[in-house]
């Protein structure tokens, strides 16, 4: 058999895995097969800004697919009203179980039927995955019990009947059902939803984007499209001031500065105390909130002026401001300013911080940089997300895709290089990667990237990974 090079290369990678032609045989035999299940339920969500109330039911009640299948089950032997008793205990298991028991309805029969009807519909949902990816599914304390119920099968003898009712029997006589129940309810909610896409925008604007990303640390499978503000925070938690002054003026904005302090532990005292010496009028909140937002006008206009590459010099309004006839010129065009006292702007110099800015910048940055738990949530950004996806023949992406006026990609210039469409995209995930990962990754990493950058040897994600 005549061999390419490149068929070779794929033959030895297929043979680490595959050592046998039997074992190859059988991968064939099993993949062949699981091309004719259905495809699993995929849910999409987008610009959840911190609602953690919100998400959090979404993900109980997964996107009313477990109404549906409730109601595809037992329409023909339940009421509406019982049906949504079973969705809602379902969805709630620890409290639906707290409020039953307060009125007293938790008896032995209760269990039992509660216990076959669960059972039903978890057997029902598993019917679209092989028997391997159900048993990886089943919570760990109860999988072997939960792997006999789901496959009972029918005896002349009803052997097996007697086997599982003695089952269900003896999981209620030791007191076991309420954690039998919160057990199957997550095997529930796991198999209705097989893959979860958060298409961008987890942060900002509601008050616990933190509790959503531990909420999706724990997914079973997710991945994530980064959108705007995601990469605002990404920027932040590697030491972009541009990035960090938006975050906080976002988050002082909608009166979201627990998630700073409480959760990131990114003390704001020193932010504070400038703002309250420079705007004594104003409330704290106010002032350090007008504080952040001077900074932040500074600090992108010193990232324009360093890239006129970037064609945005129409968003450099600091120098156009006339403090003295309290208005600002945009174009040809001048406009009245509501507010007129900028204490920190120089006339001649308006985009350079004051040195009271300077050092409240390197501060903050110095907090961000060192909060280990907005790095363990931004590292899940890297390693779920991307500036986009294709699956399942599906293109996922948050926007802000630069295009011509007849719908033709349009060329951004980064880097002394033009770039467009996917090639754009690819070259913004690449530099958001290497300043992350080249920030955080050991010493023993950077000496092997710059000796594979002298070797000239092109590095991966994978790289980054095993190190």
């Amino acid at each position: 058999m005549n061999l390419t090079d490149e068929k070779l290369k794929y033959l030895k990678l297929l043979a680490t895995k595959y050592p046998s032609i039997p074992s190859v045989c059988r991968e064939i035999i099993n993949l062949k097969a699981i091309l004719n299940l259905p495809k699993g339920t995929e849910h999409f969500m987008s610009d959840i800004h911190g609602e953690y109330e919100a998400f959090y039911h979404i993900m109980n009640n997964a996107a009313g697919v477990i109404k549906e299948k409730v109601d595809m089950i037992f329409a023909a032997c339940m009421t509406p009203k019982e049906r949504q008793e079973v969705c809602t205990l379902v969805y709630y298991p620890i409290e639906k179980l707290k409020l039953l028991k307060k009125q007293h309805l938790l008896t032995p029969q209760w269990y039992k039927t509660t216990l076959k009807n669960l059972t039903e519909l978890a057997k029902f949902l598993s019917s679209k995955y092989t028997r391997s990816k159900v048993r990886k599914a089943l919570p760990a304390e109860f999988s072997y019990i939960i792997d006999e119920l789901l496959h009972a099968q029918q005896d002349e003898d009803n052997n097996q009947y007697v086997y599982h009712e003695k089952i269900l029997d003896t999981i209620i006589d030791i007191d076991s059902a309420d954690a039998f129940i919160e057990a199957l309810s997550k095997l529930i909610k796991h198999l209705a939803v097989d893959h979860l896409h958060i298409v961008g925008d987890i942060y900002d604007r509601g008050p616990n984007a933190d509790k959503i990303m531990d909420l999706l640390i724990s997914h079973h499978s997710v991945d994530i499209e980064w959108g705007n503000h995601d990469i605002l925070w990404m920027g932040a938690a590697c030491g972009n001031e541009a990035c960090i002054a938006n975050v906080l003026r976002n988050n002082l904005k909608y009166d979201n500065i627990e998630i700073l302090e409480n959760t990131y532990a990114i003390s704001l005292r020193s932010l504070t105390l400038f703002a309250e010496q420079t705007y004594p009028d104003l409330p704290p909140m106010e002032a350090a909130l007008k504080a952040i937002s001077v900074i932040l006008f500074k600090l992108e206009g010193q990232i324009i002026l360093r890239h006129p590459e970037y064609d945005m010099a129409d968003r450099l309004l600091l120098d156009k401001i006339d403090k003295m006839r309290g208005v600002v010129k945009i174009g040809a065009q001048e406009y009245q300013l509501k507010d007129c006292y900028f204490p920190t702007l120089k006339e001649n110099d308006a985009y350079t911080l004051s040195v009271e800015e300077q050092q409240v910048i390197e501060e903050l940055r110095t907090a961000f940089i060192n909060s280990h738990m907005l790095r363990k949530h931004v590292r899940f950004l890297y390693e779920k997300g991307s500036t986009y996806l294709c699956y399942n023949g599906n293109l996922l992406f948050h926007g802000c895709i630069p295009m011509t006026e007849d719908g033709a990609f349009a060329s951004m210039n980064l880097d002394g290089k033009a770039y467009k469409g996917k090639a754009y995209m690819d070259h913004a995930a690449k530099v958001a990667r290497r300043a992350f990962f080249w920030k955080f990754q050991s010493v023993r990493y950077r000496l092997y990237v710059v000796f594979m950058v002298w070797k000239k040897i092109p590095t991966s994600r994978q790289d980054n990974e095993n190190f």
